[in-house]
C-alpha cells in the first residue's frame, strides 16, 4: 500500500496540472440531464410564436434585425459516479506510466473539473472486492477519493467482473447522472455491453480505455516471458519472429476494435487514453470534439425551417466533463 505521505505529493502534483492545463479551457455549464428549465441563459435561436418574449435576447436581435430569444439551461447539481478498475491488468506499464496512474489521472481530471461546481462525486472501486465511496461534494471529499484510489494495493486475485460492476452500479443509481467507467476493457465485451448499455439508457456515459503501447505491439526483444496479471500464467515466446509479431499486432488491433464496436453500441462515449501519449491533450480534443459535434445536432434542431444562423452564436462553452 502506498502511504499517505507519498500520495499526498502526488496528488497535490496532479491537481495543478489538471487546474493549470484544463481549467478554463474546459470548464463551463453542463447541460441539465432532467427535465424541465433552469434559471441560466443558454444559447440563442431565432423567436417563434409562443416564446416568451421576457427572454428576449435584444443584443442579438439588434444585430441580425431578427428577433432571437435565449432559452434557459438547467442547472441542478450534477451526480457523477466512477466505476474504476483496478484489477491487476492495470498494474502493467512500459512508457510514461502504469495504466493504474493513468486511471487515477483521469478520474483526478474529472473530479477537479467538476467538484467547484458543486456536483457530488463518488465511486465503485473494483479490486480484490467491489467496494463503494458515496458520493459528496466539495475538495475534502474529492481528495479523500484520490487518496483511496491511490493506495490501493497491487493484487493478483479473482474479482468480480466488469459487467457484474456495471450491473451493481446500475442498480444502485437513484437520480440520473453521468457515469465514468475507467477500465482497460480486456474482459470480453459480451460480459460487459448489455449492462453498460442499460446504464446508458438513463444516464449519460464516458467509457475511457486505458492502454499501453506494448498490449498493441511487440518489440523484437528476443525470447520474453510473458505473464498474464489476471492469472498467473506464463509463457515464453521468441519476438524475434515477424511473423509472430505480426500476428500479435493483428489480434491487438481486433480486440480493441472489438472493444469500440461494443462501446459504440452500448451508447457510450469513447475517451482512449495511452500510457506513452500525453493524456491531458486527448482529453481535450475528446472535449472538443464532442461540443462540436453536439453544438452541430442542436443548431438545425432548434432553428425554424428559413430562419438564418447568426454569426459567432452557439452554446456557452457549455457542455458536460464527458
Amino acid at each position: 500500500m502506498r502511504s499517505y505521505l507519498a500520495a499526498e505529493p502526488a496528488l497535490r502534483r496532479l491537481e495543478l496540472v489538471v487546474t493549470r492545463r484544463l481549467d478554463g479551457l474546459l470548464q463551463g455549464e453542463h447541460l441539465g440531464l432532467l427535465p424541465g428549465p433552469g434559471s441560466e441563459p443558454g444559447e440563442a435561436r431565432a423567436y417563434v410564436a409562443g416564446d416568451d418574449v421576457r427572454r428576449m435576447d435584444w443584443n442579438v436581435t439588434a444585430r441580425s434585425a431578427e428577433p432571437y430569444v435565449r432559452d434557459p439551461i438547467a442547472d441542478r447539481e450534477l451526480e457523477i459516479w466512477v466505476l474504476l478498475d483496478a484489477t491487476a491488468s492495470m498494474d502493467f506499464g512500459t512508457a510514461r506510466m502504469e495504466k493504474r496512474d493513468l486511471a487515477l489521472a483521469a478520474v483526478a481530471s474529472i473530479g477537479f473539473l467538476t467538484q467547484r461546481l458543486g456536483n457530488r462525486i463518488g465511486a465503485h472501486l473494483l479490486h480484490s472486492s467491489l467496494s463503494v465511496v458515496p458520493a459528496r461534494t466539495g475538495r475534502a471529499h474529492l481528495m479523500a477519493l484520490l487518496q483511496r484510489v491511490f493506495s490501493l494495493p497491487r493484487q493478483g486475485s479473482s474479482v468480480p467482473g466488469l459487467g457484474a460492476a456495471l450491473e451493481r452500479l446500475s442498480r444502485t443509481l437513484v437520480r440520473r447522472g453521468v457515469v465514468v467507467v475507467v477500465s482497460d476493457f480486456l474482459d470480453p465485451p459480451e460480459g460487459w455491453e448489455r449492462a453498460l448499455r442499460r446504464l446508458a439508457v438513463r444516464h449519460q456515459v464516458l467509457a475511457v480505455e486505458v492502454v499501453d503501447p506494448r498490449e498493441l505491439t511487440l518489440p523484437d526483444v528476443g525470447l520474453l516471458t510473458l505473464v498474464d496479471p489476471e492469472t498467473g500464467r506464463r509463457r515464453e515466446v521468441s519476438t524475434a519472429s515477424g511473423r509472430l509479431r505480426r500476428r500479435y499486432a493483428e489480434a491487438a488491433a481486433g480486440q480493441r476494435e472489438a472493444i469500440a464496436s461494443a462501446l459504440r453500441g452500448a451508447g457510450a462515449s469513447h475517451l482512449r487514453l495511452r500510457t506513452d501519449r500525453d493524456w491531458v491533450r486527448d482529453l481535450v480534443q475528446h472535449v472538443m470534439r464532442h461540443r462540436r459535434l453536439a453544438r452541430a445536432a442542436a443548431v438545425p434542431a432548434q432553428r425554424p425551417p428559413g430562419a438564418a444562423a447568426v454569426p459567432g452564436q452557439g452554446p456557452p462553452g457549455g457542455g458536460d466533463v464527458a
